[in-house]
């Protein structure tokens, strides 16, 4: 008879009297037939949730007893080799799994990461503990491979965690746990809730499992495991998780035969690991004794790279959806239930932020039989803790005083209402000691006011006051290669890189050049780090330019993770941009205008040479397969700035950069026509493209380009946009095609017609933009913009002030500087001189009109002159009116700007005078 049947019995009548004959029944009976299936296995499975206390208690004492051969661990097997590091870390920390060379996943799923984090109070800690401190013990772990994760991951449902603020430490990888048990069944969840009177599934486990099981023996603690996975897993949905976690269990089972058979170890000296939920399993390959056969799939040729990552309590509670601050409080729940048991954890020697305390392992235990716990356990009530008055009186006295400091007006009558307060929500929750959860709640409850002085909560200050969210960080020793690269090249300026603070850094270059490679180094950490890793705040770093001081803002202590994700990409940080420059531009999407930032980069970080020639020659060849012009701006401020920086800091231009301005010149003429009718192509990139090609005109046509392209393109240019068209006209009056008198005139036409009158901002713009490739047209711009605010009547005018201020701030917004030195030299300086100044365009408008040109003066015009008789006879049978025109003299009509200088300045005409005579 089955050692439950008792059991089996007493539920079935149970359920025949409040339910009937049905699902009720079965599953019931059935939950109880797993567990008794669990206990009689020949290999010992001990089932655990994760990050737990009670887990935790229970595999110290049941190491300590059975002192096991071989641990078998549910943890993906490829981690193996990163266990030993963790002696060089503080917990939390968490084993990485990192791919970004794809190969047999689907394209653009990268990069590929897994992470699984480890807690100082969680059962999977002290059983690598105890294997890696115990002598001829030996660890395995049987969980699928990280690339098998991301291979099942469609079937299984997963979707990788969010990014965040909380879980920033793990950033988008997928997290793997050990004894994920929660209820898959929503209604089943919502009704624990709310007959437990708690908010959120962390508390219901902390009261209904957690308390109970604490000071349990381990048959107790077991048995219950077993039976709440069994229970679980009896009410979830059959979906394609529930198939991904059965796939993991045969996988396992199967890793734990083939160890057996090559090892030839005694199951009776092997202990199995894994979370309650798969302990409960029914799987055809569940046992040692199963011969049903399971084929493991390969690996992909994915290329894996591993480590460890700095961890969080608050990231694994963003990770695993868990309560804010629940790990937080399992972790001093584990801390004091270990004070009040007196029982030694193990510990890895040498592990850092932890007291080392000496292990002494007694004689193992014979085996002892097994018996029936379950049924005592679930037939009485559970004890309940005495009322800890000190520890909760302590806790009410602290969060008073943590509020003061953060800007709240408490007192001592709060501190008495929070600890009434715990104790009545305790009661009303059938405890008779308050937990952290209550004391959280009672708190909220008396201090919280209606805002919040600071930047934390009440709930925030308890989570502090309980343990606060510990952070952990991978010693020097575990990380690596390019991270103590890094770490190695910083520490001339001091930086304590265990600090999580921000801390300054000053460089004076000038005095003490050995910290220029300091800089250097900074500068790539600040390209390729997130942006507050490394943040300066005295000097920059442009084409041409250093520093000779500096001033950083360094927070490298709490972006450890990223410094070592880099490591994962290279062996020193150089190859890291290089790599990422050579991608960039590589990438489907890139064009010439993120080739020529990745030159500009490769200057900057690397200096140049063979990197930037290639990442050159890679923008040639984007700029020519380009068909659109979008990126014309970009393009043209890049060129400039590289072909400026080439002609100060080298003889001769670099080869790229001469086919890049040839290349460049013909492709714009030949898109110049069809981005003029474009509607599509602003007014921004047209102007970029005239001025790629006049400000390179000159260097183009001597590399020998020619200029009859720019003209053809000019001419076969035919705008209807207002913007282009002016755009368009200053582009002709650049080729000499336009004279500035008819430019003038044919403005002056479009201020006097009233249809045109709402259009003319966008003239304007045309105009501001042809500043772009025409500078010296921006004298034209003022005059353009002054007429029309000189002619147009105020009706005309204010509605159309707010149409051209936002059209020059949306369109112009980066020429509005250079149009306004141009109108501070035009305009006069000060307020009284207005009344007196009269525009230079009006001066040249009410200058006195020309006279007939004079016939020059000579022998010829004398002799003419003196006998008109044949020109009159000759002009009479032409028909020819008119009369006869005097001869110019030295000083005549024909030179009026001479005569007024003479007259006005008589003094040098007098001295040649008399210099003569």
């Amino acid at each position: 008879m089955s050692l439950f049947q008792p059991l089996k019995d007493q539920l079935s009548e149970a359920a025949a009297a409040f339910a009937g004959d049905g699902a009720v029944s079965s599953i019931l009976t059935g939950i109880v037939e797993d567990v008794d299936r669990a206990l009689r296995e020949e290999l010992e499975i001990f089932p655990v949730c994760h990050h737990s206390p009670a887990s935790a208690l229970a595999m110290v004492r049941r190491l300590r007893e059975k002192q096991p051969k071989v641990i078998y661990l549910e943890l993906c097997e490829d981690l193996a080799p990163l266990l030993t590091e963790l002696r060089n870390c503080r917990l939390p920390v968490a084993l990485q799994a990192f791919a970004t060379d794809l190969d047999g996943f689907p394209k653009g799923s990268g990069p590929l990461s897994v992470v699984a984090p480890i807690t100082e109070a969680s059962a999977e800690y002290q059983a690598i503990s105890y294997a890696l401190e115990t002598p001829g013990v030996e660890l395995v772990l049987v969980d699928r491979s990280a690339d098998h994760v991301f291979q099942w991951l469609p079937r299984e449902g997963d979707e990788p965690a969010k990014p965040g603020e909380e879980a920033g430490l793990h950033g988008d990888a997928v997290g793997v746990e050990i004894g994920d048990l929660r209820p898959r069944f929503a209604e089943l969840e919502e009704h624990l809730l709310h007959h437990g009177k708690v908010r959120h599934w962390s508390e219901w486990w902390d009261q209904y499992v957690e308390q109970p099981l604490s000071g349990a023996d381990y048959d107790t603690y077991r048995q219950v495991m077993v039976l709440i996975g069994s229970l679980f897993r009896r009410l979830r949905p059959d979906d394609d998780r529930l198939a991904g976690d059965e796939e993991r269990e045969r996988y396992m089972w199967t890793r734990m035969r083939e160890h057996l058979s090559a090892s030839g170890a005694d199951p009776a000296d092997c202990l199995y690991v894994c979370g309650a939920f798969h302990a409960a399993s029914r799987v055809e390959q569940f046992g040692l004794a199963a011969t049903a056969p399971y084929e493991i799939g390969p690996r992909t040729a994915t290329r894996w790279l591993y480590g460890l990552i700095p961890s969080s309590h608050s990231a694994i509670e963003a990770q695993f959806g868990l309560a804010s601050g629940s790990v937080s409080i399992a972790a001093a729940t584990w801390a004091k239930a270990v004070t009040r048991s007196k029982l030694t954890p193990f510990q890895l020697s040498g592990q850092k932020g932890a007291r080392k305390r000496p292990v002494k392992l007694p004689a193992p235990a014979a085996p002892a039989q097994v018996t029936d716990r379950l049924t005592g356990f679930l037939s009485r009530p559970p004890t309940l803790d005495a009322l800890d008055e000190a520890e909760l009186l302590g806790w009410s006295v602290d969060i008073v005083r943590l509020a003061r400091r953060n800007g709240y007006l408490a007192s001592t009558a709060d501190a008495i209402a929070v600890f009434e307060t715990s104790i009545l929500l305790a009661g009303m929750r059938n405890r008779a000691r308050p937990t952290p959860y209550d004391f959280q709640d009672a708190a909220v409850t008396c201090i919280e006011k209606d805002v919040v002085p600071g930047r934390r909560d009440v709930r925030r200050l308890c989570e502090i006051l309980l343990g606060g969210d510990r952070i952990g960080s991978v010693g020097y020793d575990a990380l690596p290669p390019l991270a103590q690269n890094v770490y190695d090249r910083l520490r001339p300026l001091g930086v304590d890189f265990d600090k999580r603070t921000i801390q300054r850094a000053l460089l004076d270059l000038h005095s003490d050049p050995e910290l220029r490679p300091c800089s250097d180094l900074l500068w790539m950490l600040r390209f390729v780090l997130p942006a507050d890793a490394a943040r300066p705040i005295m000097g920059e770093r442009k084409l041409g330019e250093r520093a000779i001081q500096e001033s950083w803002d360094l927070a490298l202590g709490r972006n450890q993770r990223a410094i070592i994700e880099l490591g994962y990409e290279g062996v020193t940080i150089e190859q890291v941009v290089e790599q990422r420059l050579r991608r960039a531009v590589w990438e489907p999407d890139a064009t010439a205008a993120v080739a020529l930032a990745a030159v500009e980069d490769a200057i900057l970080y690397l200096g140049g040479g063979r990197v930037a020639d290639e990442l050159g020659a890679r923008a040639v060849e984007l700029l020519a397969g380009e068909r659109g012009v979008d990126d014309a701006p970009d393009v043209l401020r890049r060129i400039r700035r590289l072909l400026a920086y080439y002609r100060t800091a080298e003889p001769t231009l670099p080869a790229w950069c001469e086919a890049f301005v040839t290349e460049g010149y013909a492709h714009y003429c030949t898109l110049l026509p069809t981005a003029f009718v474009e509607d599509d192509t602003g007014v921004r990139q047209v102007s970029a493209m005239l001025g790629f090609l006049f400000t390179m005109e000159g260097l183009a046509l001597a590399l020998g380009c020619d200029r009859a392209q720019l003209e053809i393109a000019v001419r076969q240019s035919h705008p209807e946009a207002p913007a282009k068209v002016a755009l368009l006209w200053a582009a002709q009056h650049l080729l000499g095609l336009l004279p500035l008198a008819e430019l003038r005139s044919r403005c002056d036409e479009l201020l006097g017609n009233p249809l045109v009158i709402p259009s003319f901002p966008q003239y304007i713009t045309g105009f501001v933009q042809a500043m772009e490739p025409a500078p010296a047209l921006s004298g034209f711009v003022v005059e353009v913009i002054s007429k029309a605010f000189g002619r147009l009547p105020d009706q005309v005018l204010l509605p159309w002030l707010p149409k051209l201020i936002t059209t020059l701030r949306d369109q112009a917004g980066e020429l509005m500087p250079v149009l306004v030195r141009e109108a501070g030299r035009t305009f006069p300086g000060s307020l009284t001189a207005v009344d007196a100044w009269t525009p230079p365009w009006a001066r040249t408008a009410a200058a006195a009109p020309k006279a007939a040109p004079a016939v020059a003066s000579g022998p010829v015009a004398e002799l003419l002159a003196g006998h008109p008789a044949a020109c009159d006879a000759v002009a009479g049978l032409l028909g020819c009116e008119g009369g006869w025109q005097q001869p110019a003299s030295a000083v005549g009509p024909g030179n009026r700007e001479v005569e007024t200088l003479l007259t006005d300045h008589p003094a040098t005409a007098a001295a040649l005078a008399t210099l003569l005579a």
